[in-house]
């Protein structure tokens, strides 16, 4: 005799995505919680979690091969720019959070001068286009006071060019500037305090995706909204720490703590990505000759805020 088959619930079904991160820093602590703490398959959902370098995981996410991508807006308004599918979503960090660090011997800002600064694997990056608002904070222009950017790659990579002495500064998260300083390398500007807009990462998807798979981008968002109040809740400091050692590889205890506490006081309580963070960058991309185009867009072309306005956020 046959059985009726059991009714399965679009709810009861996992969902699964392969979620691209390009950088690996303390803001992925988010993702490592969540995944550690099972936080995604409380939310019924399986997420893979894979490093690839932004540009190539804004290329992943319009061919199909990736679901969710913690990357930049720059990456996002390339896309958009050429006609394609990206649409950030989700906040992730939301300033910026680099410092500037330096050779022993540059004591001044005014020193950087004539000097060689490491920036990231693209002139479009986050490093890239942060180096240029660090300089013009400081009353700076690359061009005009010959300060040559050089593209180095990743922050283990540009902290390595300052180390040997190939470059003068460089701009690097706050857990490696702690290794910096231990070595006698000096930190000329601190990013995360100057409040200007703007949003360095977020997590972007497809427009496409929205349409036929909201469920498995708010499962997603909540398991990460979730892994945030984890984070943040006192109590589980010593969980966080030890999940934070263990993916940044981190082991002396005084820099954990130190990544701890500048991730406890920088991570959005707002999980929207910023409006004027956004503008801010776009309005870099074309001042800079970056990609021109992206003075043609609005804010609307690259962000989508109602998943994250559902979760809680302000999207302000």
């Amino acid at each position: 005799m046959l059985l009726p088959s059991p009714v399965v619930r679009a709810a009861d079904i996992t969902s699964k995505a392969v979620f691209a991160y390009g950088a690996i820093n303390a803001y992925m602590t988010a993702t490592w919680a969540a995944r550690e703490r099972g936080l995604f398959r409380k939310n019924n959902v399986e997420v893979e979690p894979v490093f690839i370098i932004a540009s190539r995981a804004a290329q992943a996410m319009l061919a199909g091969e990736v679901q969710v991508g913690l990357i930049g807006p720059t990456h996002v308004t390339n896309a958009v720019v050429a006609g394609g599918d990206l649409v950030m979503f989700m906040g992730n960090q939301n300033n910026v959070r680099y410092l500037m660090a330096a050779n022993p011997n540059i004591k001044r800002a005014e020193d950087l001068k004539g000097k060689r600064i490491a920036i990231g694997a693209s002139q479009a990056g986050l490093a890239s286009l942060a180096t240029h608002a660090a300089l013009d904070h400081m009353g700076f222009s690359a061009r005009r006071d010959n300060i040559a950017l050089l593209l180095i790659g990743e922050e283990p990579l540009r902290l390595a060019a300052l180390q040997t002495g190939n470059v003068q500064a460089t701009l690097i998260s706050p857990e490696l500037a702690n290794t910096a300083m231990s070595q006698g390398f000096t930190v000329l500007l601190d990013m995360a305090k100057l409040n200007i807009p703007f949003q360095a990462s977020g997590m972007v998807t497809t427009r496409r995706l929205l349409r036929s798979d909201p469920a498995m981008l708010e499962r997603v968002g909540r398991a990460t909204v979730e892994a945030i109040r984890f984070i943040v809740d006192p109590p589980n400091k010593k969980t966080v720490l030890q999940i934070m050692a263990k993916n940044l590889r981190m082991a002396k205890p005084d820099q954990i703590e130190a990544s701890y506490n500048d991730l406890i006081e920088e991570l959005p309580r707002s999980i929207c990505p910023t409006i004027p963070g956004v503008r801010s960058v776009m309005k870099l991309m074309a001042e800079l000759g970056l990609n021109p185009k992206a003075a043609q867009l609005k804010t609307d072309d690259v962000l989508d805020l109602n998943l994250c306005k559902r979760l809680g956020g302000n999207g302000a």
